[in-house]
């Protein structure tokens, strides 16, 4: 029989160790790969029953799913999500409605930093796994000239910075840009030599894949990635999930 696009994911036995109301906001969940994976998650984070709500309401099965190949898709429904290259670390679009700026007509760069920093637990908690908070503005200096670099976090589970800069409007190669300038300076300067390459995210409102990739050499540890200062459309990325599924097995006999 031809697959079907549930079939890139697999579903093993439940696990212990979560609360009764937990599984009853679990239980009312259809999709079975869907429901495991917040169980996974759930487990291993030590999400609260606030904290599952938040990230079922945030779609992040669904942002999570379609960055990922067929293979690492599968692996979110039998493990959750696994942190074991720099790229697992994204998730396009962040969800950041807990910044309260969808009510502002108007907001500038700092406006968006100074409220991920009076919100950080929550923004270490949407930037997923390992995330310790190092700096806001982090000045180094080439030439006398002086530059900063937005927030700086680092990653225990791969042993990376990650450097996070901010951009309100469109992203341009000229970010990109920018963020190499910083990595550089980070693996040349900063990091220690047991440690992994930095990563860097051009975190920003709108993008260009194809500009991206066309700026960006292959396998960089560059990426952007865009936010959303309100809740997605969570239906809309599962129709989009199914289709990218769909897509993905090809031509059926």
């Amino acid at each position: 029989k031809g697959q079907t696009p549930s079939d890139l994911f697999a579903a093993p036995a439940g696990l212990p160790g979560l609360s009764w109301s937990h599984f009853v906001f679990l239980m009312r969940i259809e999709d079975d790969n869907e429901r495991r994976f917040y169980e996974l998650e759930s487990q291993s984070q030590q999400w609260s029953l606030a904290e599952l709500r938040r990230q079922f309401d945030a779609a992040l099965f669904e942002r999570l799913a379609l960055s990922r190949n067929k293979a690492r898709v599968k692996a979110l429904a039998s493990k959750g999500h696994q942190i074991e290259h720099p790229l697992d670390l994204i998730k396009d679009p962040l969800v950041l409605e807990f910044l309260g700026l969808e009510e502002r007509a108007e907001y500038s760069e700092n406006d968006l930093e100074t409220a991920i920093i009076d919100r950080l637990g929550q923004f270490l908690l949407e930037l997923g796994k390992g995330f310790l908070f190092e700096a806001r503005q982090k000045r180094f200096s080439i030439d006398g000239e002086h530059f900063y670099v937005d927030l700086v976090f680092y990653n225990r589970l791969l042993r990376c910075y990650v450097l996070v800069d901010l951009k309100l409007g469109k992203l341009s190669h000229q970010d990109l840009g920018q963020m190499q300038m910083y990595v550089n300076h980070y693996d040349r300067h900063v990091k220690l030599p047991d440690e992994a390459p930095t990563v860097g995210i051009v975190l920003c409102k709108m993008k260009s894949d194809a500009m991206v990739r066309i700026t960006l050499p292959k396998h960089s540890n560059i990426t952007a990635a865009r936010y959303l200062t309100h809740l997605p459309d969570k239906d809309a990325l599962k129709q989009q999930l199914l289709r990218w599924a769909d897509e993905s097995l090809g031509p059926r006999a």
